[in-house]
């Protein structure tokens, strides 16, 4: 990166810090009118555009312009996504830049945003749960997303037998949380017999997530 790309980005940087969002892009806006094909700025502006304008199309504008110029630049799809997510009615087209970035780049925690974005959005369980099960894979010990399948399964999938495995795991991890030990007893009672086979019927209330 030139010279001139560093001082204006720092300058944009320190104006957006001290609050001054809008100097801050006609910072990176003039110095783009130079180099117009500079991604690395063009993607600070994006971010001061989407995060402290709250101008989500003017934002979406600047990384259309470098995704054009670099279709694979994963930032600019791992930042077009943080917003699009958002949206229902950009499900498709965030669903297929979720699937180009875990081409280039995959990554435990890019599974489970993913996992998360086919749950809430798409309501495609199914494919969460194995997403769900790849993040896990790659980062067996994360708290955070054991918990996320563990809802999964609980709320959405009712595999009652792999939650139950779920919530022993989280509560050796964590056995003074009351929500959890609440979950783990009323799963218990409701879909279990006393030993310990799954019941044929009951009605379990829901882990929030």
């Amino acid at each position: 990166m030139s010279d001139a790309a560093y001082e204006a980005m720092s300058k944009a940087k320190r104006q957006a810090e001290s609050g001054n969002a809008q100097g801050a892009v006609d910072t990176l806006e003039a110095y783009l009118r130079t180099d117009p094909h500079n991604t690395k700025p063009r993607l600070l502006l994006a971010d001061i555009i989407i995060h402290k304008l709250d101008d989500m199309k003017y934002g979406m504008m600047q990384l259309d312009i470098i995704l054009d110029l670099e279709p694979d630049n994963v930032d600019a799809l791992k930042a077009a996504v943080t917003v699009l997510a958002k949206h229902k009615k950009y499900n498709e087209e965030t669903d297929e830049k979720f699937q180009r970035i875990l081409e280039l780049e995959p990554s435990a925690e890019m599974y489970n945003q993913y996992a998360r974005f086919l749950r809430h959005q798409i309501t495609d369980f199914d494919r969460a749960r194995e997403y769900y099960e790849k993040a896990i894979a790659l980062d067996p010990k994360n708290y955070d997303y054991h918990l996320n399948y563990t809802v999964l399964l609980l709320n959405d999938v009712k595999d009652y037998v792999k939650a139950k495995s779920e919530l022993e795991y989280l509560l050796s991890v964590k056995p003074g949380d009351m929500n959890l030990r609440k979950n783990y007893d009323k799963l218990m009672r409701e879909k279990f017999d006393r030993d310990g086979n799954l019941k044929k019927k009951g009605i379990m209330g829901k882990l929030k997530r």
